[in-house]
C-alpha cells in the first residue's frame, strides 16, 4: 500500500526522532549492573545488597585540642626595658654610626620604643630639626637601621614590626 502525501512529510521526521532515541542508548544509572564474576543471576544483581564488614576499622573521633600558636606579636611598640637606653642610642650615632658630631647637645624626646627587637627613637638636636632613629637587634649592642627626619625607608616598610612601621612611616615626628 503506498504511503500518503501526510505520512510521507511524517515519515522523516518520525525516523529522526527513533534514531535520536536509540543513538545514546539507555543511560548509565538506568541499566543493569553487569554480570558478576560468579554468574549470579539478574535477579539477585538487583536485590539488595547485604551489609559487609568494612576493611578499615571505625575509631571514634577523639576530640583534638586546637593547636597552641604563639601570642600576635603587640602591633604598638612599648617603651623599652632599659635596653637600649636613649644614651645607648646617642652614643651609637656619636661613635660608630657617624651621624651625630661629639659637641652637639642631644636630648631624648621620645623612647627608645620597642617591638619586636626593633626601637624608634626622637632626638631633639640643638640647632637642628628633630633627628628620628630607628634601630633594631636584641641585646645592648643595636644596629642603625636608619636615622633622619623622614626614616620610612624601604627596609622600615618591608620589615619592620607594625608598630615601629606606623611610629616611623604613618606618625608626625616625636608623636
Amino acid at each position: 500500500m503506498p504511503a500518503t502525501p501526510s505520512a510521507r512529510r511524517h515519515a522523516p521526521v518520525t525516523l529522526l526522532a527513533l534514531l535520536a532515541l536509540t543513538a545514546c542508548g539507555t543511560p548509565p544509572e538506568l541499566r543493569d549492573p553487569p554480570p558478576s564474576p560468579t554468574g549470579a543471576s539478574r535477579a539477585s544483581a538487583s536485590a539488595t545488597p547485604t551489609p559487609t564488614a568494612s576493611a578499615t576499622p571505625i575509631v571514634p573521633a577523639v576530640p583534638s585540642l586546637p593547636a597552641r600558636t604563639p601570642p600576635a606579636p603587640d602591633p604598638v611598640a612599648v617603651p623599652c626595658r632599659g635596653t637600649p637606653s636613649g644614651d645607648r642610642i646617642v652614643a651609637m650615632l656619636r661613635g660608630s654610626a657617624g651621624v651625630l658630631p661629639r659637641n652637639v647637645r642631644i636630648t631624648v624626646r621620645t623612647g627608645p620604643l620597642c617591638a619586636e627587637g626593633w626601637q624608634y627613637t626622637v632626638l631633639a638636636v640643638s640647632g637642628h630639626e628633630e633627628l628620628q632613629v630607628v634601630t633594631r637587634g636584641r641585646s645592648g649592642t643595636p644596629r642603625l637601621v636608619t636615622a633622619g627626619t623622614d626614616v620610612c625607608g624601604v627596609e622600615v616598610r618591608a620589615t619592620a614590626p607594625t608598630g615601629i612601621r606606623t611610629l616611623a612611616c604613618d606618625s608626625p615626628p616625636g608623636a
